[in-house]
């Protein structure tokens, strides 16, 4: 992840002389982004009822420290004074609209349709685990056609598994996929280990990220798949 120091930016911006002859004063801060939500180590996303932070021993092996994205830091003007100038600096995305592209397709497929009208409760698909699948996506760094719909549960069962401390509605998700035959469970483990490491171990979204993933597209139907509205 690379990042723009500000002070750094604040010396070149006061080197220029403004317009009168005197120094522009440049002040910097970094806006720290949005609380985590209590969805992966529940430092990723809002604040649902019902959640609590929680790691899988799966996820133990993610390096203490690590970013959680691989997104990049960018410093801009929030404001202008007179001879004063206020940054701040902006968390961008990694997530590319090829990633969106892959994730709108999968909504597409008709086992992942059925499995979205099932879960009314959104106990394991509500918006922000839905970006957290996104993001996941982003992370893996396969090419486009490589994703499928194994892929599409994986991220999911990754991001509630991350983020929901009510494990039983994500066991669906091998109902869906397999219908009553266990046999296959332990190569959806494998395979989740697989994209997992894929990733880096890094399976911590942010809210701010979450919401992010939600802007590029904001009219897009899951988006309105929200927790909290409902009665």
């Amino acid at each position: 992840m690379t990042s723009h120091q500000p002070s750094s930016q604040a010396d070149d911006q006061s080197s220029q002389p403004s317009s009168s002859g005197c120094p522009l004063e440049v002040t910097a801060y970094e806006e720290s982004p949005g609380p985590s939500a209590p969805l992966a180590g529940c430092s990723s996303l809002p604040q649902h009822p019902g959640c609590k932070r929680m790691r899988s021993v799966a996820f133990r092996a993610e390096v203490e420290g690590d970013p959680a994205t691989e997104a990049q830091d960018l410093w801009v003007v929030e404001s202008l004074s007179g001879l004063k100038m206020k940054l701040k600096r902006q968390r961008v995305s990694s997530v590319l609209p090829e990633h969106h592209g892959v994730f709108n397709r999968l909504l597409e497929d008709p086992v992942i349709k059925k499995f979205l009208a099932w879960d009314k409760k959104l106990e394991v698909s509500d918006k922000y685990l839905l970006s957290m699948v996104i993001a996941y996506f982003s992370r893996a760094g396969f090419f486009s056609w490589q994703y499928h719909r194994i892929h599409f549960f994986i991220a999911l069962y990754v991001a509630s598994d991350m983020e929901e401390d009510n494990q039983a509605p994500k066991q669906a998700i091998f109902s869906f996929l397999y219908g009553k035959k266990h046999s296959q469970r332990p190569l959806f483990h494998k395979l989740r280990f697989q994209f997992i490491r894929s990733m880096g171990w890094k399976t911590r979204v942010t809210r701010e990220e979450c919401e992010q993933i939600q802007a590029f597209d904001p009219d897009l139907w899951v988006w309105r798949r929200d927790r909290t509205l409902l009665p």
